[in-house]
C-alpha cells in the first residue's frame, strides 16, 4: 500500500516516477532491512537528466526559500543512491559536490575529498526511510568542523526523523514496511527481492 502525504509544490514527481517505471510492487527487503510490498527505484527516474533536473530545479527554490544558497559550499551525498541526486542538484546551485562511501562497514570520505572548517554543506539522499546513511554523513560533516545547512531527500517514507537540522524532500509517501519475522509476504513464500545499493 502506497499513500501520498505531500509534494512538492509545482511539481508532480510521482507522476514523474511512474512515467520512469520507477515503482514497483512486489517483495522488497529495504537498505534498513525492513521489508515493503512496494518500492520506488529513485536510480530508474535518475536516468534520465532531463527528469532529475526538473526535481533539481524545484529542489533548488525550497532550499532558497530557508538557506543562504550564496553560503553554500558543498552538496555531500552517500553512495550509491545519493550521488546521481546530489550531483543534479549541485549542478543546479552551481556548487561543487562531493559523497561519501562504506568502507569496512563504515562511511568514510574517500577519493581525496574532504571537509574543512566551517564549509557549508547541503547533505543530499535519494529516499530516506529510516534516515541511517543520512546521519552517517552528517556525523561526518560534523567531525570535521563543516557546517549542515540542510538536508534534502527526493523520497521521504514518512520517517518522521529530526536530523537535528533543517530536512527537505520532494514526495512524502507512506508505503507500509513490515519487520522480517511479521512480514506477511514472508508467511506466503513470496520471494524476496534486495534492489538496495548496500549489502
Amino acid at each position: 500500500m502506497l499513500k501520498i502525504i505531500e509534494q512538492a509544490e509545482g511539481i508532480d514527481v510521482f507522476n514523474i516516477f511512474k512515467e520512469s517505471g520507477a515503482i514497483f510492487e512486489g517483495h522488497f527487503k529495504l537498505t534498513s532491512g525492513l521489508h515493503s510490498g512496494v518500492y520506488m527505484q529513485c536510480a530508474k527516474l535518475l536516468q534520465y537528466p532531463d527528469r532529475a533536473d526538473m526535481l533539481a530545479k524545484a529542489a533548488a527554490g525550497i532550499l532558497s526559500k530557508d538557506i543562504d544558497m550564496g553560503k553554500v559550499d558543498t552538496v555531500i551525498s552517500p553512495a550509491v543512491g545519493g550521488i546521481l541526486w546530489g550531483y543534479m542538484l549541485a549542478f543546479r546551485i552551481e556548487k561543487k559536490m562531493i559523497f561519501t562511501e562504506r568502507a569496512d562497514g563504515e562511511m568514510q570520505l574517500r577519493r581525496g575529498f574532504d571537509l574543512r572548517e566551517g564549509e557549508k554543506v547541503i547533505v543530499a539522499e535519494d529516499v530516506i526511510t529510516t534516515g541511517g546513511s543520512v546521519k552517517e554523513v552528517i556525523k561526518i560533516c560534523e567531525d570535521s568542523g563543516a557546517e549542515v545547512a540542510g538536508v534534502i531527500s527526493i523520497v521521504d517514507r514518512n520517517s518522521g526523523i529530526d536530523f537535528g537540522y533543517p530536512y527537505y524532500n520532494m514526495l512524502k509517501i507512506d508505503i507500509e514496511i513490515f519487520e522480517p519475522g511479521k512480514c506477511p509476504m514472508c508467511r506466503e513464500g513470496q520471494e524476496i527481492v534486495y534492489p538496495g545499493s548496500r549489502k
